[in-house]
């Protein structure tokens, strides 16, 4: 068969659909699970804008130790957008050294972390990594800047540290007044172009103060959001977390959600079902209780999409392929 020639190519190319252009905007496993879902979906184009906040774990000790920056929730979302078989990317490059040096580090933030070195750029090293992982997508990490997340409590304590806010140490029923970055960076110019030029805004789920506001208070993030054409949708988290949303109701999130952002969401995705009894009765040792979804149907200028989004695990999070037929809602015209 004869190539084809320019007009013919041409031809072909316009009768192609045009991709969709999705901006995921949080951190950690919550972000994992939404891009797990829209992996699942025809005609995505992803772009991942991750939190630069981790100070706990192996990246804080990496931050601590070597002066680098946070490579996990960066490295969640790679693996999350990886076409490689998931034995491989996630049980080899998740698992974690037990004894020595390296002790609670796992092969994925060390590999990243000297990528990052080498070419002594981050984001050079991101985008190396997305190559040998085969990701189909594209994962930024919000700035470049290093940055420290601080939290003010209702009694006016002051927590710093990301890790201090996530796994506190002071009382968890304190309701964070609000939080913000020293010093606040500039966003990736990259990332402030992804979201101009999205579709479609997927923010959460995930830790609303310590993954989800992290992004959207790094300078540029939320101007880029007010100025882009695209719909803003909100991804409700299941459980509440003691330390930052403990007695938190859907609408309450939502609340946080719009007073950062300064604007209304266009639609908040909810889950309505319920977690086993003895589920349930895990998250009350940690003093967490299902998010109770009290945004029914469609309020004010919101489309409120609903639907039981429980996995069949043992923990109460997201099933992708649950989550992905309500994005696949939010996604239409």
């Amino acid at each position: 068969m004869p190539p084809l020639s320019r007009r013919e190519r041409v031809f072909f190319m316009s009768q192609q659909p045009k991709p969709i252009r999705v901006v995921t905007i949080g951190g950690g496993t919550g972000q994992f699970t939404l891009l797990s879902a829209l992996k699942t979906l025809p005609n995505i184009e992803a772009t991942a804008i991750v939190s630069m906040a981790d100070s706990g774990g192996s990246s804080g000790r990496l931050r601590d130790e070597l002066g680098a920056l946070p490579p996990g929730d960066v490295l969640k979302a790679l693996l999350a957008l990886s076409e490689l078989p998931e034995e491989v990317v996630r049980d080899l490059l998740l698992h974690r050294f037990s004894e020595g040096t390296l002790r609670d580090h796992n092969a994925g933030n060390m590999l990243l972390t000297m990528l990052a070195q080498y070419t002594e750029n981050f984001l050079t090293g991101v985008r190396g990594f997305s190559e040998i992982l085969r990701v189909r997508g594209t994962v930024l990490p919000v700035t470049l800047g290093s940055i420290t997340l601080r939290a003010e409590l209702e009694n006016g304590a002051v927590i710093v540290g990301e890790t201090n806010i996530d796994v506190p140490k002071h009382d968890a029923a304190l309701r964070i007044r609000r939080v913000w970055l020293e010093p606040n960076a500039s966003a990736l110019p990259e990332a402030i172009a992804a979201i101009r030029e999205a579709d479609c805004l997927f923010i959460g789920p995930g830790d609303l103060y310590t993954s989800i506001l992290p992004v959207l208070l790094v300078h540029g993030i939320r101007e880029a959001i007010s100025e882009t054409r695209a719909k803003k949708a909100y991804i409700c988290n299941i459980m509440t977390k003691a330390g930052e949303t403990h007695g938190f109701r859907a609408s309450d999130f939502v609340r946080v959600i719009e007073e950062c952002l300064r604007l209304t969401l266009d639609i908040v995705i909810c889950n309505t079902g319920t977690p086993l009894a003895k589920t349930l009765s895990r998250y009350e040792h940690e003093s967490a209780a299902l998010v109770e979804p009290d945004l029914p149907g469609s309020r004010g200028a919101r489309n409120i999409l609903g639907a039981d989004l429980m996995s069949a695990g043992e923990l109460a999070r997201h099933d992708h392929k649950k989550l992905g037929a309500l994005l696949k809602r939010a996604l239409q015209p």
